[in-house]
């Protein structure tokens, strides 16, 4: 088997000590319904499996087994700031960022949409997870106050996530947005298949709360988790399933 790992390389107009990337679901060893390069240790898969593809991944991307910071997501908007005194016991949180080079923060997702940030000059760098609960509660605002440099001065890039095709959600989903934001009336401008519900554009939503936050240069989004069964899990899609993993660190 090729070593390398098909990651994504974001495409984002970062400073070049600036590293990140993607992953897919593929070059692990992980076995159905995980197949195969499952990196979530919270989804049913073989642990020994999972450690492994972690070591791949770290491997890849040049950093050491224990320098990928790894947070117990429970779609809040707690945000935490990552070091290497701390990464061995990292609070439950949905966003982490830092300061040293060689350590990665990094979100684990299957339809939920990854945000990665860094500043123009290179100096901090943060991940958000931004399923619907975590966005609407304002992680993305959280870890924008969190990183500490004019927002101005941000770059964002947006990871894989369910599309607006695919995501059908209830009012209750709208009616919380739109509680918060008037403007996002325009991310569920198009009816679901079920009476009262609503096609939610994910991107579009994250694209207005980071514009709110002050940050206006924002890459990526357009992909799709559910319908891109090759290169993708979606917990949408197939219930157990394995996880993605956007990193992104300071080299």
């Amino acid at each position: 088997m090729n070593s390398e790992l098909p990651l994504i390389d974001p495409a984002w107009p970062v400073p070049p000590n600036v590293r990140s990337a993607c992953t897919t679901r593929i070059g692990g060893l992980s076995q159905p319904p995980w197949d195969s390069l499952n990196l979530g240790d919270h989804v049913g898969d073989r642990p020994d499996d999972v450690l492994e593809n972690r070591s791949r991944l770290a491997r890849q991307a040049g950093l050491g087994p224990g320098s990928l910071a790894w947070l117990s997501q429970i779609h809040g908007t707690r945000v935490v700031e990552v070091a290497r005194g701390n990464l061995n016991r990292l609070p439950e949180a949905d966003a982490s960022f830092t300061r040293e080079s060689g350590i990665a923060c990094v979100i684990l997702t299957a339809d939920c949409l990854p945000v990665i940030l860094a500043d123009r000059k290179g100096q901090v760098v943060g991940a958000a997870h931004a399923g619907w609960r975590s966005l609407c509660g304002g992680v993305l605002e959280n870890l924008v106050e969190a990183m500490a440099v004019p927002p101005e001065e941000l770059l964002a890039w947006m990871g894989p996530a369910i599309g607006a095709g695919q995501f059908e959600v209830g009012p209750e989903v709208r009616d919380a947005f739109l509680a918060v934001d008037p403007r996002a009336d325009s991310a569920f401008a198009k009816p679901g298949a079920r009476p009262g519900h609503f096609m939610a554009d994910i991107y579009h939503l994250a694209r207005q709360r980071l514009q709110s936050a002050g940050v206006n240069a924002v890459s990526g989004g357009g992909f799709c988790t559910v319908t891109d069964t090759a290169r993708f899990y979606s917990y949408r899609r197939d219930g157990q399933t394995g996880r993605l993993a956007t990193l992104v660190w300071l080299s």
